[in-house]
């Protein structure tokens, strides 16, 4: 199982944004970590959800309700929010399981990045355009349809966010100085998505220690993004860290011919300079 994952992840690595099965990338990812364990029951589960959004959607129509942005965001939140109780983990946000879809299908509970990955996922389904902004430090998701655009809150049952909501939201995060950027209305790619989910492994496995962890977290990284360089620079340190010294000049010496600016090369070679100083 472990190693069709891998194929699955590096298949989409090489692909076109557009064609990465959000679900299909998580539950690959998800499954490297939970070996032996079958993924049908959880995308019978997302499927579920497919099927269920599309009858509350129907519903909602032939009720009288406009087929337009604010329907459709109602009928994603019955489903998902309302009836199958999904909701971000707030008392202990930064569990592991909060970012491995199984475990958040299980628990119907987990991170911002893991719950729009559903919504986004279950909405496109529909043929609607639900997608996550290029938002620091929280996922926030926007619907859209003939003009009319809603910004959402996967993680606080579809909260909707105005400009001012979106304000408070990021000095929280970042602090009392940060202010909005126009690019941060950006829409995300699935690729950026998926990788943002593994960012919450790797810095979390880093933060405990776990680097032999956060290594494997890095090679999955890799295989859905192959051009991504920086991740070249992170395995580096890591292998410095676990003493893998010819594993980490390698990285880095990857990293540096890759690199497009010089002043991103800086601590790179400083690092390099350490290692092979070491070996001497």
């Amino acid at each position: 199982m472990a190693q069709d994952s891998l194929k699955i992840l590096e298949n989409y690595g090489t692909g076109k944004d557009e064609d990465i099965d959000l679900v299909g990338c998580a539950l690959a990812m998800a499954a490297i970590e939970s070996p032996g364990i079958s993924i049908e029951r959880f995308q019978n589960h997302i499927k579920k959800l497919e099927e269920e959004v599309a009858a509350r959607h129907a519903l909602l129509i032939k009720e009288g309700a406009v087929d337009d942005a604010a329907t459709q965001l109602a009928a994603l939140k019955h489903i998902i929010a309302d009836q199958h109780e999904y909701i971000g983990d707030e008392n202990t946000y930064d569990d592991l399981q909060n970012v491995n879809l199984m475990r958040v299908i299980e628990r119907r509970k987990g991170m911002p990045v893991t719950l729009a990955l559903i919504y986004i996922h279950v909405g496109q389904a529909q043929g609607w355009q639900v997608e996550a902004l290029s938002f620091p430090a929280h996922v926030v998701c926007r619907i859209e349809k003939n003009g009319m655009r809603i910004l959402f809150d996967p993680f606080n049952c579809c909260a909707v966010l105005q400009a001012a909501d979106l304000r408070n939201l990021l000095k929280t995060l970042l602090g009392p100085q940060a202010e909005l950027s126009n690019t941060y209305y950006n829409p995300a790619t699935k690729r950026e998505l998926l990788i943002r989910m593994q960012n919450n492994i790797k810095l979390r496995q880093i933060e405990s220690e776990d680097y032999i962890g956060a290594l494997k977290t890095i090679d999955v990284m890799r295989l859905l993004d192959p051009g991504e360089y920086r991740l070249l620079f992170d395995a580096g340190v890591l292998y410095a860290r676990t003493n893998q010294a010819m594993a980490a000049i390698d990285s880095l010496e990857e990293y540096l011919d890759r690199a497009p600016v010089a002043e991103n090369q800086h601590d790179a070679l400083v690092l390099l300079q350490q290692i092979k100083s070491g070996l001497q």
